[in-house]
């Protein structure tokens, strides 16, 4: 079914590709209809992810989505491995890729240089940023981070990093000057639980990875945003119009079944699964205000 793309292609020569050869019909009642969106579409259609590197964990991660893609629309999917969101962003303005999944930063970072419109976007109602304390510290507030050590995730991150930054800005604190910001990335949950840092901006779902680490421990919620617009997936506007109406509806209508597909491997599981998250697709540019205003607030260049 699959097989590594290594053929010429406008994109990055170092990049890596996983191709949907074929077309997967499944007998399955939720498929309304198997459209081919062939005469209207490009075939195969180009799809990048901006936080997967390589063809391997992208074959994990999208497989049976890639599948189920192909069985509704008729459409090979055909996924590039792109290093960073620079490079994401790059493809979308040169048309060399037609779909990226996206975080909400890097969907107003790719809306200031690209054409781009949203397919669908991935809601998650437990999506936003909160930050940790031990159980026993005296922080009570953000105000109360004044002078102290906070561990944040990676810069342009939408939970771990630009709404983190803007709680702590609305609280006002000057973050350049009142604290001391560690952006720790994945070491974020030990420096916490190690007691390197006073307190941990993150994703609301990090308290899972703190009891993990330590199992024992107790912490505190001291701060929490507002739930977050979804992740998107994003088309590059010079589609044709025909194509990207079609494929909303295609997708809309067959959208329970997309939806197992994603998460039917174990990284996507992990990290949409909720029993309110679903597929939408009724986003609009200006959903994403908010993470544009956060940036701002921030002080965070775009």
């Amino acid at each position: 079914m699959y097989k590594a793309n290594m053929g010429n292609t406008t994109m990055y020569k170092t990049g890596l590709s996983l191709a949907i050869a074929g077309m997967a019909v499944f007998a399955t009642p939720t498929v309304f209809a198997n459209d081919d969106l062939s005469n209207v579409c490009p075939n195969p259609i180009r799809m990048a992810d901006t936080g997967i590197e390589g063809m391997g964990p992208l074959e994990e991660a999208f497989g049976p989505f890639a599948e189920a893609f192909a069985t509704t629309t008729g459409l090979a999917l055909e996924m590039f491995s792109l290093s960073n969101r620079t490079a994401a962003g790059t493809a979308l303005q040169y048309d060399d890729v037609d779909l990226v999944f996206a975080g909400p930063s890097e969907f107003v970072l790719f809306d200031r240089e690209s054409d781009i419109e949203i397919l669908f976007a991935i809601e998650r109602p437990h999506y936003g940023s909160s930050f940790f304390v031990p159980a026993e510290s005296e922080i009570e507030t953000l105000e109360d981070l004044e002078g102290r050590r906070v561990a944040l995730k990676d810069v342009g991150s939408t939970s771990g990093h630009i709404f983190p930054s803007q709680m702590l800005v609305d609280a006002g604190l000057d973050i350049q000057r009142d604290l001391e910001i560690i952006m720790a990335g994945d070491a974020r949950i030990a420096a916490l639980v190690n007691g390197d840092v006073d307190a941990m901006g993150g994703g609301n779902r990090d308290i899972d990875e703190i009891q993990a680490m330590d199992p024992n421990g107790e912490y505190r919620v001291i701060a929490q945003s507002d739930v977050l617009p979804g992740d998107p997936v994003v088309m590059r506007g010079s589609l044709d119009d025909a194509c990207k109406t079609a494929l909303r509806e295609t997708l809309r209508t067959n959208a329970d079944t997309l939806w197992n597909a994603l998460i039917a491997t174990d990284r996507n599981e992990d990290k949409f699964l909720n029993r309110d998250s679903s597929l939408g697709f009724d986003r609009t540019n200006e959903d994403y205000d908010v993470v544009r205003r956060a940036y701002e607030a921030a002080g965070i260049a775009l």
